[in-house]
């Protein structure tokens, strides 16, 4: 606990633009190889760039989501390093004046807030693709070239691995809010470097920083740094000192494996791009892309929280996704009962999509329209809420209407008092042992009666019906 653990992120999110940030290439996924190339994605001598008007616009809207300044004019500059991945030779990216300037962000961690301070937020290409595995050498592939990027950088305000989980969370929730980032981390639209560096309690200077490169998994990007802090932290108590590195992540092993000795800025040799002309972002359009920002996620939660009565933890859980969220307001439209709408959701609905592997609800069969009129028959006695989970599942599998599954599976429950008295007396006759134990004091066997009552009918009794009839047979 001597040691204080100092994390920044570099966030990378591909923008949902059609086509590429400085040509109209396709950026058009899973297309086969090469197929979405120019001269202008590789390079070629006379080929000249024409910046993405809609890239700017997304940019601008995440750095206005994020409280970020947005600079009236930005530089777009050269970032030379020499990787096959990139056949210029050099990036398009913003360094000394990006687009956007400082901003904040709010996360939370075991109840407790945390601001975190942002640095920059900027607009860059990616580079291209390299195939290691389907032939003995390393094959390209053009089509990711000139994709548009915006790299968020955080500053060094995160003080722990779970930290850093959350405000990626939160990052990434935003950037879906705002429908610029799909965020599928398998696709490689949302990447995550993290510098970490340690130093003592109390002092100001900053310790050698190491990265970890190319981190697309949360839960992976958690482990990493713990194991990193560790790794520092057992280095420098032995009297050694950290070698500022990058390093690659080992998923199998749980380790991080060193890949270089870590550049700095001037290794980059920035220069301003000679072929683009300064991008400068008037303060009208701005104010006119802040009335297009939607309900982000901190404003939802809060209003589900005040409008829902729910608990923090599952207004947090009901808008982790724009689709979620507003699966959970249509399903409380109809039904007009926001707490049995949450506990559904949050039991019945998640369970399914972790079973199937989705990623949004969109993908069940089990629509809002559905689910609340489901809860809506629970509510009016058509089904008991145990029958109502078969109805639940089925729904899920026939792709039928709620009432349609409870005619054909005989669940329609049983609410007549004339038909439950006569049940109830027959399993008060054939259970007299039972019905002397209990007025002799046993009073936990109203449950069994219960029970019994419940089989005779197959599930089907009204449990509140059933209740009040027991009592009353019971006590005379």
């Amino acid at each position: 606990m001597e040691y204080e653990v100092v994390i920044g992120l570099e966030v990378h999110a591909q923008l949902l633009t059609n086509t590429k940030l400085f040509c109209g290439c396709s950026t058009a996924f899973g297309d086969p190889p090469n197929t979405h190339g120019c001269p202008v994605c590789t390079g070629s001598p006379g080929a000249l760039p024409v910046l993405n008007r809609k890239a700017v616009e997304m940019a601008v809207r995440m750095g206005l989501a994020v409280d970020c300044s947005i600079n009236e004019k930005s530089i777009f500059a050269r970032k030379n390093y020499f990787y096959p991945d990139l056949p210029k030779g050099y990036q398009i990216s913003q360094y000394e004046l990006p687009v956007c300037g400082p901003g904040k962000l709010s996360v939370s961690v075991d109840g407790e807030e945390t601001q975190i301070g942002i640095t920059r937020i900027h607009l860059e290409e990616d580079a291209g693709k390299l195939i290691h595995d389907q032939d003995t050498d390393s094959l390209f592939d053009v089509n990711r070239c000139g994709t548009p990027l915006i790299e968020i950088v955080s500053d060094p305000d995160i003080r722990s691995a779970q930290e850093a989980y959350a405000y990626l969370t939160e990052l990434k929730q935003i950037l879906e809010y705002l429908n610029i980032c799909d965020c599928n981390m398998e696709q490689g639209s949302l990447r995550c470097d993290a510098n970490i560096s340690l130093r003592l309690h109390g002092e100001n200077k900053l310790g050698t920083k190491t990265e970890i490169k190319n981190m697309n998994s949360f839960r992976n990007l958690e482990k990493a740094l713990e194991y990193e802090t560790v790794r520092q932290r057992e280095i420098l108590r032995d009297g050694g000192k950290i070698i500022q590195q990058t390093f690659l992540w080992d998923p199998v092993n749980n380790r991080s494996v060193a890949m270089r000795t870590k550049e700095n800025a001037h290794d980059y040799r920035y220069f301003p791009d000679p072929d683009l002309m300064p991008l400068v972002v008037e303060q009208p359009w701005v104010e006119k892309l802040k009335t297009t920002l939607p309900e982000l996620p901190a404003q939802r939660r809060n209003r589900f929280a005040e409008r829902y009565s729910l608990t923090s933890y599952a207004a947090g859980v009901l808008t982790s996704s724009i689709d979620l969220a507003d699966y959970f307001e249509d399903v409380t439209a109809i039904c007009k009962d926001p707490k049995n709408a949450s506990n559904w959701i949050m039991g019945d609905v998640m369970r399914l999509l972790n079973e199937k592997k989705a990623s949004s609800v969109k993908e069940l069969s089990i629509t809002a329209q559905k689910l609340g009129a489901l809860i809506c028959l629970i509510q009016d006695g058509s089904v008991s809420a145990k029958a109502a989970k078969k109805v639940f599942d089925i729904m899920e599998k026939e792709d039928k209407q709620p009432l349609t599954i409870i005619e054909e599976q005989g669940l329609k429950q049983v609410s007549d008092s004339g038909a439950l008295e006569t049940v109830v007396k027959q399993v008060l006759q054939s259970n007299k042992d039972e019905v002397e134990r209990y007025k002799q004091g046993n009073k936990k066997l109203v449950s069994f009666f219960m029970g019994q009552v419940m089989k005779a009918t197959k599930g089907t009794a009204n449990p509140k019906e059933v209740g009040a009839i027991l009592k009353n047979y019971l006590e005379k």
